[in-house]
């Protein structure tokens, strides 16, 4: 009997072992589990997970949407072409009679045209795309409800291809809240309503598939690409995020069918709102206006100024009497910062200076001599000329400039000099004679006949100028050296490595 019970005593220690060891072993796994999730919810992997539906969203935004019906008075259709016959031939006057007297009256007539658009405010303010109304004599706006409202323009911007509408209805109208498009990114998944090919509120869905195209469509292009099916009637409808605020306003495809391939592209509300405000306040917009010409800061221009990376936008001109020249900017700058707002690249420079009010004053950080240089500068107001906000010249090629190791000739502005290469009394710097086929300055695309004005930002005069200053790139361990050229293009910089030989 004692050994009996001596047993299950031992049983029983060890069954409470055991069930001590699987809790403590079910505690850590718990531990891990635990940890695990908070680094995937830190990641977004959590957050970001797809919807089961979007129903729930679908039904509370379709009502902000509306389609858009324009018609236009067109030409009539042009008359049947004579056929052309040889010279004398007997049946040229009865070709002539029959076709004069068969040919089709050229009246006019009305063409209809469909699209999208979204309220956004209860008193009747809608947002679509230009291109939508462009032309349009009149413009018909149909809510979700089937009513069916005539639309005034209030006003359009060619340059981003948004135009706000006016229509007049009794009680409030349900409004689209406008979002942060810089919050959305690649891989969240995005709505897209609107009324493709004229078959009313329809929803598709998909993810943000990059950000920042440029689809050469304007000057401030800065498109969201989406897989979301978008067609033609899609044209002004709001992308929407997951919390139900419009981030886009779709307004183009690629495709070479006509139909959804699965890239779209849709403005964004960084570029999108400040232009509706602007319309539904004063019916324009006014944009910043610097006055300078701009090229692209490549690794080479970046290593000869002592720049640490290839960013910013560079000042190759200022226009006269411009903003810019009433200022300290100068040709040979690269524009770091604009009014406390960072240029990672030439081409976002436009935009950001566009969006500033004109007329106001803004600290501008400049790269000049080695060193970032703060200036102020008072923003003018843009004109329609699409090139005055910061015009791009055109782009080195790639290669060098040099008296000795930069594969060119060059010679001071004599007559002789003037007279051969056709260059007036103003034309300033040194000539270049000869260029090096297989050499660096061939590469960038130098000629005979375009002048250097400046070596390392500093006016040259003569060719030992030249020479001096390349001599002095060596000497610092420069790669490359920074010339200003200018040419039948007009004036920029150009970044040429240093032949070692």
């Amino acid at each position: 009997m004692n050994q009996v019970r001596a047993r299950a005593r031992r049983h029983a220690i060890a069954k409470a072992e055991d069930q001590s060891q699987t809790a403590i072993w079910v505690t850590r796994l718990l531990a891990v589990l635990a940890a695990m999730a908070i680094v995937l919810q830190a990641t977004g992997a959590f957050a970001r997970s797809a919807p089961e539906s979007f129903s729930a969203l679908a039904k509370k935004l379709l009502p902000t949407v509306v389609n858009i019906s324009t018609t236009q008075t067109v030409e009539g259709r042009p008359g049947l072409d004579i056929p052309q016959l040889p010279p004398g031939s007997p049946f040229e006057d009865f070709f002539k009679d029959f076709f004069e007297r068969n040919q089709p009256q050229n009246r006019s007539r009305k063409a209809t045209s469909l699209g999208s658009g979204f309220i956004v405010d209860a008193k009747g303010f809608i947002v679509t795309n230009n291109h939508v109304i462009q032309d349009a004599d009149e413009i018909s706006v149909i809510l979700h409800d089937d009513t069916r409202l005539k639309a005034e323009l209030v006003g359009r911007d060619p340059k981003t291809d948004i135009a706000v509408l006016k229509v007049k209805y009794d009680g409030d109208l349900p409004v689209a809240d406008l979002g942060d498009s810089d919050n959305i990114d690649v891989g969240d998944w995005v709505i897209a309503i609107g009324n493709p090919f004229g078959l009313g509120g329809t929803v598709t869905a998909g993810i943000i598939s990059a950000r920042g195209r440029d689809i050469n469509s304007g000057p401030y292009d800065d498109y969201l690409q989406t897989d979301a099916s978008i067609n033609r009637g899609n044209s002004g409808g709001p992308m929407f995020n997951m919390d139900g605020e419009v981030i886009g306003i779709n307004t183009a495809i690629f495709s070479p069918t006509g139909g959804s391939v699965g890239i779209g592209f849709a403005v964004p509300t960084s570029t999108a709102t400040p232009v509706i405000r602007q319309l539904i306040k004063n019916g324009e917009v006014r944009r910043g206006w610097l006055g300078v010409h701009i090229q692209s800061v490549t690794p080479e221009i970046a290593e000869s100024l002592g720049l640490k990376e290839a960013r910013g936008a560079m000042v190759a001109s200022v226009v006269e009497d411009g903003p810019a020249a009433n200022s300290d900017i100068k040709a040979g700058d690269v524009i770091l910062e604009f009014g406390g707002v960072n240029v990672p690249e030439m081409r976002r420079l436009p935009r950001i200076v566009a969006d500033v009010e004109p007329d106001t004053t803004v600290d501008v950080t400049v790269w000049r001599e080695g060193a970032e240089k703060s200036v102020k500068v008072t923003v003018g107001t843009l004109k329609e000329t699409p090139t005055e906000v910061a015009a791009t010249t055109p782009q080195d090629t790639g290669g060098e400039h040099s008296v000795e190791g930069l594969g060119l000739s060059v010679a001071a502005l004599d007559p002789s000099m003037r007279e051969r290469f056709k260059l007036d009394d103003k034309a300033t710097g040194v000539v270049v004679t000869e260029v090096d086929a297989t050499g660096p300055a061939a590469e960038k695309g130098l000629q005979p006949g375009d002048r250097i004005i400046q070596v390392s930002q500093s006016d040259v005069t003569d060719p030992e100028d030249v020479a001096r200053k390349v001599d002095e790139a060596k000497a610092q361990g420069r790669k490359s050296v920074l010339l200003r050229v200018e040419s039948a293009q007009g004036l920029r910089f150009v970044a040429i490595r240093i032949d070692k030989g």
